[in-house]
């Protein structure tokens, strides 16, 4: 039973291996097969390529010959051209030739015309000058009666306006005069009343300003009035009002202004609020006494006017070597601006450029 089995399995084997052979052989054929169809086709295509290549030259050649007869034919018409521009060139040179004949003659004819021009152009400009030295002339005697037309018109108006400017200066010196003679009178006023009042108050002879010692009116680096400070203030303050406000001089007053300084100890914010407490407080005593010396439209009229500034430490006074002298620095000012008090430079620089001017057109 053994035995048989083992055959069998031979026989099974070796039939195996005949089959894959079988199949490769197979294999090799077709494979053999299809290298042959590709050289067939290959060889196809090349056939094919060379037929059309052989067909390319031959239609280039073709065209290439009736270029050539094209050209030849072409050759033919310029020869035929380059004679007939042989005898048109002869027959131009011929014209050209009576063409410089007929150029002499024009050439001998404009020398005689040149030469008549020339005596003619001599003669028109002799013509020329003696019309332009005529025209000059006139042109002259015309400048010469423009010009003392225009010398006397100036002059009528140099006139005219010298006799606006007199009447101008004379109007301006007038109000100078009328605004400087309230000033210095209102001055005066002042010292009279303070004079006859007895107050140790000096009032300045160029601005009408009071000056009151700090150290008077408050302690030291304080803005509340003392009671010395209230007693001079009481003196001072009603007097120098009320010859502002009087009728005299009321009309012509601005502003009554209160001024605070310090010295320049401490810094310079410090001494402006000091300055201007101090100032302030010299205002509102004065408005608060001002019912008792004013009537109600007056004290209107102050309450209206008055302003106060605190100025710190500028404007200090120097003594006579420059050095600041600190108790004179420490101070409050009274004092009043007119309401053409700004006038006043206007009008005298005025004054002066016009005359000038006056002087100018009158030497």
């Amino acid at each position: 039973m053994k035995i048989v089995n083992r055959r069998r399995m031979n026989d099974e084997s070796g039939h195996n291996i005949w089959r894959s052979y079988s199949d490769m052989m197979s294999g090799l054929l077709l494979l053999f097969v299809l290298i042959m169809a590709v050289c067939l086709m290959q060889a196809q295509k090349n056939y094919n390529d060379k037929l059309a290549e052989q067909a390319t030259r031959l239609q280039t050649q073709d065209a290439l010959e009736q270029t050539q007869v094209e050209l030849n034919q072409r050759e033919s018409e310029i020869e035929a051209q380059s004679l007939t521009l042989t005898d048109l060139q002869t027959a131009l040179e011929a014209q050209a030739a009576q063409l410089k004949s007929q150029e002499d003659e024009l050439e001998a004819a404009k020398q005689q015309l040149l030469q008549q021009e020339s005596e003619l152009a001599a003669r028109n400009e002799e013509l020329t000058s003696r019309d332009a030295a005529l025209a000059a002339k006139d042109a002259e005697l015309a400048a010469r009666d423009e010009l003392l037309v225009s010398n006397k018109a100036q002059l009528d108006e140099q006139s005219r306006q010298l006799a606006d400017q007199s009447q101008k200066l004379a109007e301006s010196q007038a109000m100078i005069d009328q605004i400087i003679g309230v000033k210095a009178n209102l001055i005066e006023s002042l010292r009279r009343e303070f004079e006859a009042k007895d107050i140790g108050v000096s009032i300045d002879s160029q601005t009408g300003a009071i000056v009151l010692q700090s150290n008077v009116l408050f302690d030291y680096n304080q803005a509340e009035l003392k009671d010395e400070g209230y007693e001079i203030l009481a003196q001072a303050l009603p007097t120098y009002c009320s010859v502002l406000l009087s009728p005299e001089y009321v009309d012509y007053v601005a502003e009554v202004i209160i001024d605070g300084y310090t010295d320049s100890t401490g810094g310079y914010m410090s001494n402006l609020e000091l300055s201007q407490n101090r100032a302030r407080a010299v205002a509102e005593y004065l408005l608060n006494i001002s019912g008792s010396f004013l009537s109600e439209e007056q004290s209107a009229e102050l309450s209206e006017k008055l302003t106060t500034n605190g100025r710190s430490s500028s404007n200090l006074v120097l003594d006579e070597n420059g050095v600041e002298d600190a108790n004179a620095s420490r101070r409050v000012e009274i004092k009043f601006r007119l309401k053409d008090e700004e006038m006043i430079q206007q009008l005298s620089n005025m004054f002066s450029n016009e005359a000038q001017i006056i002087a100018e057109a009158n030497p």
